[in-house]
């Protein structure tokens, strides 16, 4: 089960890619001058005509990256993965949109606005500034307030019919219909900032996403007269959580949040993770760990280490067997410490501008 509102809990991405017709990026980004980590360890694994952004960034073109957020719950580190990448994006030049889906919290999940707007500004906001994204470079809106967008997606809807969205997304007779429109409101979002400056768009999402990244680039066509270039697309794996599965905003114990605060109960929490660790200490000491299956080298692989000779050494320390997972984790908690404590303090600084923006 695959759709943006349900993901089954293991994905089979090279299946699911046959499915979908998603391309493999390898071969692409080997023509980028310096690719994300996230490209050369395999987290960003396929694309929709990537191509179109490989030229603008190799010929200094312009370029948008569209990326929404659905603020219904805590912002964890599955959440920071599209982050990072809006920040490889922006450094390389590219407008910033990030559309706050508050239509359809409200349609496909029954959220006040008033709520999704608190919790847009005070979780997820507030981090994409700590993290690092400059507050004066990206274009951020509520849904719901953005007449283009609307005004756009009202034009939109009359070339797509019920037959076709319930091909796409699987809506039954049982669905709202606000809840089937909010996918036009996404192909708005994303087609909307070619009205101001035509240029290639870019829009990385997880693999859920991609019934909207095939909408639109089926929308897009069907309007000859504005001239839209279809959005290309990235698609990047999701963060397992602690104890296996996915990471979940609404199941604390799989994950980190950023606002977690680095103490003994969120320690008890790395120190319960799931691991690929042998049953006993000796047997790992004897055949090695196996971190290809271990949530806490993922936690490294994805977020804590960015050089790959240190990422390297770390692996084959636990393939020998002479890092254990016991200090693994510990190693791991430490550096999650800092972190967190670091975001802390850049989150109390950038809560004032978030709330200013929208």
């Amino acid at each position: 089960m695959i759709t943006p509102w349900e993901v089954s809990e293991d994905i089979d991405y090279k299946k699911t890619m046959e499915q979908f017709g998603v391309n493999s990026i390898f071969d692409v980004v080997k023509n980028l001058k310096k690719p994300h980590n996230f490209m050369n360890r395999g987290i960003v694994f396929g694309h929709r005509d990537f191509q179109r952004i490989l030229d603008a960034i190799n010929n200094g073109k312009d370029f948008t990256v569209v990326s929404g957020m659905m603020p219904s719950g805590k912002m964890h580190f599955g959440h920071k993965m599209v982050v990072d990448q809006l920040l490889y994006y922006q450094k390389l030049g590219a407008d910033i949109y990030i559309p706050i889906a508050d239509l359809e919290a409200y349609w496909a999940r029954g959220m006040a606005f008033e709520a999704t707007r608190k919790i847009a500004i005070e979780e997820y906001i507030t981090n994409y500034i700590a993290l690092g994204l400059d507050p004066e470079k990206i274009n951020v809106y509520l849904q719901s307030k953005n007449e283009k967008v609307k005004d756009l997606a009202m034009f939109l809807s009359k070339k797509v019919n019920f037959s076709e969205m319930k091909g796409i997304y699987g809506f039954s007779g049982e669905t709202n219909i606000g809840h089937v429109f909010a996918p036009i409101v996404q192909v708005a979002d994303i087609l909307h900032p070619q009205l101001e400056k035509k240029v290639p768009v870019l829009v990385p999402v997880g693999i859920d996403q991609d019934p909207h990244i095939r909408l639109t680039r089926d929308i897009s066509g069907r309007y000859k007269d504005f001239g839209f270039i279809p959005p290309s697309s990235t698609y990047h794996r999701f963060i397992t959580g602690l104890l296996g599965g996915k990471m979940s905003s609404s199941k604390p114990e799989t994950a980190i949040y950023l606002s977690d605060e680095p103490n003994k109960s969120f320690k008890k929490k790395i120190m319960s993770c799931k691991t690929g660790g042998r049953e006993t200490l000796e047997e790992q000491k004897q055949f090695g760990g196996k971190p290809e299956e271990c949530v806490v080298y993922e936690i490294y692989t994805y977020h804590l280490i960015d050089d790959d000779s240190e990422l390297k050494k770390l692996y084959e320390r636990c393939k020998s067997g002479e890092l254990t997972c016991g200090t693994c984790k510990k190693e791991c908690f430490e550096k999650l410490s800092v972190f967190l404590k670091e975001l802390h303090e850049k989150r109390e600084q950038a809560k004032e501008i978030a709330s200013k923006l929208i």
